[in-house]
């Protein structure tokens, strides 16, 4: 039978996603992209904030039409939206023949033979484990890269956020676990690991009793075929000395970090919940920055919290035009249902919300052309993407770029390239936000 897969939200979704789709082909079942074509569709979905939500309503109605006009015999749909709005999902769509939790994607099999029975089908696992997979994953990436899903869950209930109350409490996944997993996917060709979890500086704080980012780090930088490490979602209060220095001694670890900040008033900070404030927040960065000169950080903000003032948002466009972030991007604050923020007093208009995060992006460009400019006549190691089209020049990443949120930089070369391949590229030019050079 021929299964679509539509995974929608975040890379932690997408390897749920890949994993179902790898138990899916062991038992045989044939992958397609054509929804017409499609005997099952599977729809992963998100909910973090408003648009995700509706984009993840949006395209299960767009699917329903193939389980009523089409060759769909099973309409599944899982994930965040799937744990979050259970009863509303099959009472308002009833095309929609299965719904899977958070927790209870490796259900996928069961609940397609309940549907193709002539049943419908509910699974909802506790959130308080890490779920153990049968199959190996089915990489979409491209197969040179792929994200590792090192925790799941959270523990640090922002005002604005659900993910605990969807995802469960912080587990992390056995550190043997990964390493095989690492393996197998070096095996498979990947030659970049990219970490990720709601916050992955927690590493091993359940399991261990203490963190062990930086031990895994260590473990993953010994594995031949990977090629380089990347560091996403870290919590700035929760980033320690040993990671550190695990980011500067390891030659695999890029000299990157994903590091969300999402504000640097003080005030703002303490009602959203967060556990940083100005001071700690300036003071990390130094320390991260005096022991890896040539780090890359990333941030995101949350712009027009409930209660921020004209004031508050200046302090942080001067923070920003002080503190140089090297990728940066703004969001403006969304309204969640079931979260404290929601009920705060002065909600900030979706107008103002809207100017502050333009504001923002704004400065935050003019300040990476100036870092861009900088980097002419630096030479950078580049994995591959992709030719360019009718071109002699191919678009690839350095380690300052993670995939699909930072800049490229683009190769020209009359050479033939492979993607996933490493090249050594002197930069000559730059855009906005990417980079231009010459293969060397």
């Amino acid at each position: 039978m021929k299964v679509l897969f539509i995974s929608l939200g975040c890379d932690k979704n997408l390897v749920d996603s890949e994993f179902m789709l790898g138990k899916l082909s062991k038992y045989h079942f044939t992958i397609t992209d054509d929804e017409t074509e499609a005997q099952i569709i599977v729809i992963n979905t998100c909910c973090f904030i408003h648009d995700a939500k509706e984009e993840s309503i949006q395209t299960i109605l767009d699917m329903a039409q193939y389980r009523v006009n089409g060759r769909c015999r099973a309409l599944i749909v899982c994930g965040c939206l799937a744990q979050r709005y259970r009863d509303e999902i099959l009472k308002e769509i009833p095309e929609v023949d299965a719904v899977l939790g958070t927790n209870s994607t490796e259900n996928i099999l069961l609940a397609i033979e309940k549907v193709l029975l002539g049943q419908k089908y509910e699974s909802y696992e506790p959130l308080d484990t890490v779920e153990k997979h049968e199959a190996k994953r089915s990489i979409s990436t491209g197969g040179h890269y792929a994200h590792l899903k090192i925790a799941e869950g959270c523990d640090k209930h922002c005002t604005y956020c659900i993910i605990p109350s969807i995802r469960g409490g912080y587990r992390s996944v056995p550190m043997e676990e990964l390493l095989t997993q690492a393996r197998e996917l070096a095996e498979a060709g990947v030659r970049e690991l990219i970490l990720v979890a709601q916050e992955t500086t927690l590493y091993g704080i359940d399991l261990y009793g203490e963190k062990m980012l930086h031990r895994l780090l260590r473990e993953l930088n010994e594995i031949p075929g990977i090629y380089w490490i990347r560091l996403m979602y870290c919590y700035p209060e929760e980033i320690y000395d040993e990671l550190i220095d695990a980011i500067r001694d390891c030659e695999k670890v890029c000299h990157y970090i994903d590091m969300p900040i999402q504000h640097i008033n003080s005030e703002i900070l303490k009602r959203m919940g967060r556990q940083t404030g100005r001071s700690q927040l300036i003071e990390k960065i130094e320390s991260l920055r005096a022991a890896v000169p040539d780090i890359a950080i990333r941030t995101t903000l949350i712009c027009g919290f409930p209660g921020e003032t004209e004031e508050q948002h200046e302090e942080m466009m001067e923070f920003i035009n002080e503190t140089e972030f090297d990728r940066l991007g703004a969001f403006t604050y969304s309204e969640e249902e079931g979260t404290p923020a929601a009920e705060f007093p002065d909600q900030v208009s979706e107008m103002t919300r809207e100017s502050w995060r333009d504001d923002v992006m704004e400065l935050q460009e003019e300040v990476i052309i100036d870092k861009n400019n900088d980097m002419i006549g630096c030479e950078l190691d580049v994995m591959i993407e992709g030719r360019v089209t009718d071109e002699n020049a191919y678009v690839g990443r350095s380690y300052r770029d993670a995939p699909d949120i930072d800049g490229y930089v683009f190769v020209n070369t009359e050479e033939e390239l492979m993607s996933g391949d490493f090249v050594r590229v002197k930069i000559t030019g730059a855009y906005e936000y990417d980079l231009i050079g010459e293969l060397l």
